[in-house]
């Protein structure tokens, strides 16, 4: 199984490992990258602004762009 690190990625594209503790080793890699902190956040807020989301007089204003049942 190939070792997972975690890394940040500066502004000028230098990676740094987070809490890894030693220099990366020279060697080829492959790089995920993650959604970006601002999509966490609206995710997390998703359940708060659900209660609203669920209200009938939301249905009923977006109502118009159903199809036709």
């Amino acid at each position: 199984m190939l070792p997972t690190i975690e890394v940040e990625i500066d502004a000028q594209g230098q990676v740094h490992p987070v809490g890894l503790g030693k220099q990366l080793p020279a060697c080829r890699a492959l790089l995920a990258l993650l959604t970006p902190l601002a999509n966490e956040e609206s995710l997390l807020s998703e359940s708060v602004l659900a209660e609203d989301w669920l209200k009938p007089s939301e249905d009923e204003a977006w109502a118009y762009l159903q199809p036709v049942r």
